[in-house]
């Protein structure tokens, strides 16, 4: 399975353009993805830089013909003229899809700092190789530590129910009801923007061992897995953020990561991350996974 993860802010490159149709082109040139995950897609924004007053959703489909695409906005509003407005993660794949989800992440109150609310949109999708995998992206606070730390709890808090679930599942149904068994795998990948860094107590929570929170359903032996170290150790991951604009600080870092569960951390093959493109102040990842 071939992955791309990418914060697009929102289509928008270093030089103002937004362009979905560039994201779209850059991410094929890195890799023939089964599966697409872009944070900061926008729906009809246009005070954004650039412009993004299209529904950009609905671009994105249009250019990729061949995907199933699904959008899960973080942000859901209206402006007062009625326009509404949206703002969240999207997912495209040429796998089936087995289901959908979208959790809204904590959100706890942080007075006085600059937040929005945030979201981890999940789909079971159905590799060849792999069968059923959870494939989860999200785009984390970037102000607020307090609610980034628990944001990223939460995402350990769903892979260990899922994977809970996966163990011990509910009571077959097969009656065409919504109560019909479902697709539960404890294979997952974790995507996104974390707006944390490796060294970071956040990046520990999220690949805690399970039994470490108190709330962590996961069986034993279950956990996350950031998929840069497995292949390279302690080695530094390239620079994903900051690369060329130093708009939110002086030096470049990585802080865009793809998690692999427990149960494919063997299967990782390959990452990479294009430093060239500017179609975005982010630089987007690639991960083959087999």
């Amino acid at each position: 399975m071939q992955l791309v993860t990418w914060n697009t802010q929102w289509c928008c490159g270093l030089d103002g353009v937004v362009s979905p149709q560039r994201i779209v082109e850059h991410a094929r040139a890195l890799a023939d993805f089964d599966v697409l995950c872009l944070q900061e897609i926008a729906v009809h924004y246009p005070a954004l830089a650039g412009n993004a007053g299209h529904d950009q959703v609905a671009l994105l489909r249009d250019l990729l013909p061949g995907y199933q695409v699904f959008f899960g906005a973080a942000v859901d509003e209206w402006t007062p003229d009625g326009q509404r407005q949206r703002f969240g993660n999207l997912i495209a794949t040429r796998l089936p899809v087995l289901q959908l989800q979208h959790h809204p992440l904590p959100y706890p109150a942080d007075a006085g700092v600059p937040s929005m609310p945030r979201m981890c949109t999940v789909a079971t999708v159905r590799d060849p190789v792999l069968g059923a995998v959870r494939v989860m992206t999200t785009h984390l606070e970037f102000y607020s530590k307090r609610q980034r730390m628990a944001q990223a709890r939460a995402l350990r808090a769903l892979h260990g129910q899922a994977c809970a679930q996966a163990a011990a599942p509910p009571e077959a149904r097969r009656d065409g009801s919504p109560f019909q068994s479902k697709a539960h795998t404890a294979h997952a990948v974790l995507c996104g923007d974390f707006n944390f860094e490796a060294h970071e107590p956040e990046h520990a929570a999220i690949c805690a061992p399970a039994g470490a929170h108190d709330s962590d359903e996961a069986p034993h032996g279950t956990r996350l897995w950031d998929s840069w170290r497995l292949l390279h150790g302690n080695a530094p991951q390239p620079p994903t953020f900051r690369l060329y604009d130093r708009t939110y600080g002086p030096e470049p870092v990585a802080c865009d990561f793809v998690f692999v569960s427990d149960s494919l951390k063997d299967r990782v093959q390959r990452f990479a991350v294009d430093a060239a493109t500017q179609a975005s102040d982010h630089q987007p990842v690639a991960v083959l996974i087999g």
